[in-house]
């Protein structure tokens, strides 16, 4: 019998090193979510994750704030991609609610990926409740071009909203969509693409609000 190929450059101890790793993440996200982040040792992780050695998240992430990053990572490529193909579904459009579906969408079709129970929206919460955290995460999304791009869209579509009133707003719809989801997420089997619709129309009503 033919033995499966292995991918060229990748032995067995690449491929455990990489199996360790994710178990790790996932261990540490979870734990993160439900009782913060900063409550969580090292050690709660290593015996969540099934590592007999303690020094184990240390060994393959440093600090904890670079296993926060990994994290972070993990969700952002595949939210990205969710993202870009939202944005060029709508390119070209002036109107506000396709924009705002491209600022929600990306998060919630990604949390539906993730099967139930999840963690992610939770351990969002946290990031955006602690300052620190909040400040590491924003400097981990300062580069994600999609984003950036998506956020210009929807503020070409409010030119009556001065500069920082939309940023304010930005910043509510932000909150409203972590925390929202984080809520949601706790329950046996959320409804995403509901919630998603109940999230636009929110932000939608958001932004268009009158400045008084």
């Amino acid at each position: 019998m033919r033995q499966p190929t292995r991918e060229p450059g990748r032995g067995p101890r690449a491929e455990r090193v990489e199996h360790t790793r994710a178990r790790i993440l996932v261990a540490a996200e979870r734990l993160f979510a439900e009782h913060g982040v900063f409550n969580v040792s090292n050690r709660q992780i290593s015996e969540a994750a099934g590592q007999g050695n303690n020094t184990a998240v240390s060994y393959h992430f440093g600090s904890k704030n670079d296993l926060v990053r990994a994290i972070i990572a993990r969700h952002a490529a595949p939210v990205e991609e969710i993202r870009r193909r939202l944005h060029d579904r709508y390119a070209g459009s002036a109107t506000l609610r396709d924009w705002v579906t491209c600022t929600v969408r990306p998060i919630t079709d990604h949390l539906a990926t993730l099967g139930s129970p999840s963690w992610y929206a939770r351990f969002a919460a946290q990031l955006m409740t602690e300052p620190t955290l909040r400040q590491l995460a924003a400097a981990e999304f300062e580069g994600v071009e999609m984003l950036h791009r998506v956020t210009e869209r929807l503020h070409d579509c409010l030119p009556d909203l001065p500069p920082p009133v939309r940023l304010e707003r930005d910043d509510m719809a932000r909150t409203l969509i972590v925390h929202f989801c984080a809520e949601r997420e706790r329950t046996a089997d959320p409804a995403w693409q509901s919630i998603a619709g109940g999230l636009i129309n929110a932000i939608e009503g958001l932004y268009r609000a009158p400045n008084l």
